[in-house]
């Protein structure tokens, strides 16, 4: 079973509903902001992949409007929401796992719960792929669902929906691993409970880097 395939199907049906529940970035703001406020310069060109409705591009454009924001996504109707709310920015449907095959630099690059879509494999060589498409002191954002790995799972996703997807929990070792051996320096790391539609809690790992090699 394709579980990337199945993951844009459920995305494109309910991407409206998803979009009305995590447009607002309150949840995520102080790491968020952090990020947002170290791009330089004012015109940085950003890549926000697996932009789903666009959400964090609009929370960078609300903070720094010169910004150059190009959105990646497998979701078609994803992108329309993504589009319809960030006018300035750039969106293309594109692969998140292959970043390094749009042979551009940015200055900054973002992944907000991408990550729970990657296998540890492919998460683990975004980070590498990220450190090549990055500018020297370029900034990488990313944040995921923490857990043992080996908890990965057919589960419902965070917007409600009763139908599965396939989920990959991540460990921060490994990716914090990764980070070091692609010239990665931590910022900021950080852990929160994000409360489940089921009324358990799952963990968010959020994660802010500078590029120093």
């Amino acid at each position: 079973m394709d579980k990337s395939k199945k993951a844009v199907e459920l995305f494109d049906e309910y991407a409206q509903r998803y979009a009305d529940k995590f447009m607002d970035q309150s949840r995520y703001h102080d790491v968020l902001h952090q990020f947002c406020m170290a791009i330089n310069p004012a015109d940085a060109r950003v890549l926000d992949v697996a932009c789903g409705p666009g959400n964090i591009t609009r929370y960078l454009l609300d903070q720094k409007p010169g910004l150059k924001i190009s959105g990646l996504d497998l979701s078609e109707r994803m992108l329309v929401i993504a589009q319809q709310a960030n006018p300035t920015a750039d969106f293309r449907l594109y692969d998140a796992r292959q970043i390094s095959g749009l042979k551009q630099y940015f200055h900054a690059i973002v992944c907000g719960f991408g990550l729970p879509y990657f296998n540890k494999e492919e998460a683990i060589d975004f980070i590498a792929q990220a450190a090549r498409s990055l500018h020297p002191q370029g900034l990488l954002y990313f944040s995921t669902m923490e857990d043992l790995y080996e908890n990965s799972n057919w589960k419902g996703p965070s917007s409600g929906e009763d139908r599965k997807i396939f989920i990959h929990y991540h460990e921060a070792d490994y990716l914090t691993r990764a980070l070091d051996q692609n010239n990665f320096e931590i910022l900021n790391l950080k852990r929160q409970a994000f409360p489940e539609p089921d009324g358990s809690e799952s963990t968010d790992l959020i994660v802010l880097a500078r590029k120093v090699g």
